[in-house]
């Protein structure tokens, strides 16, 4: 199954963060890390602190989407993250996006992500490797760029 994993960190060494969580994707059985974005920065949405530093992964994975929401979580833990209330600013933040073309809404996950065709964030990188995205009952993830052109967005090549 393919899976698209949305990346974001703003807390202590973001870059690194972001960096490290890749490796831990690509290192993850069951997955196989097939591209990253490069980084991205951001200012919060609806969230405060620092910028962000962002990036989207494709994995092509064996494991169920549950399983893979807990290993996200059990790679945010390992640094550090707490979620104290909601968008709070955070040392890693990894979120399912897509996966494959299901569409899943369980009290512990929604996808296609519920707000992803709204974030730059998301789109830029996601476009980056994989510019042919369609997001179930929404359409192509590009024509929603448009939408998010008013999001401050710096690419980090």
């Amino acid at each position: 199954m393919i899976a698209l994993i949305g990346i974001g960190a703003n807390l202590g060494d973001a870059r690194g963060n972001v960096a490290d969580a890749l490796v831990r994707l690509k290192r993850q059985p069951g997955c196989r890390l097939v591209a990253a974005s490069s980084l991205w920065r951001t200012a919060p949405i609806d969230s405060s602190g620092d910028d962000y530093i962002n990036a989207v992964a494709l994995l092509d994975t064996d494991l169920d989407a549950h399983v893979l929401l807990a290993t996200l979580h059990a790679i945010e833990t390992a640094h550090g993250r707490e979620r104290p209330y909601r968008n709070a600013p955070r040392t890693l933040d990894l979120d399912l996006l897509l996966y494959g073309d299901e569409v899943i809404h369980t009290p512990a996950l929604t996808v296609p992500h519920p707000r992803m065709h709204e974030r730059a964030f998301v789109l830029a990188p996601l476009l980056e490797i994989a510019p042919d995205t369609v997001i179930p009952g929404r359409g192509r993830a590009a024509d929603f760029l448009p939408n998010v052109a008013d999001q401050a967005i710096e690419g980090l090549h």
